[in-house]
């Protein structure tokens, strides 16, 4: 695989989180109303490692 960051942005779509603003260098702010936070979303995830932290820091279980 060459990027988790598609299929992370659909599993956050598919359960209300939306993208606030454009963070430093590459990442993207989204806000999860499971948690009512903002957190950080790579543009580029190569790790599933990452990939399952951006869910856990969105309320979403590990997917990967």
């Amino acid at each position: 695989m060459d990027s988790y960051t598609p299929p992370v942005k659909r599993l956050l779509r598919d359960n209300g989180c939306y993208p606030v603003r454009t963070g430093k260098g590459d990442h993207e702010i989204w806000r999860s109303p499971i948690t009512g936070q903002n957190f950080p979303v790579d543009n580029v995830i190569k790790s599933r490692h990452t990939a399952n932290g951006v869910l856990k820091q969105a309320g979403l279980p590990k997917a990967f």
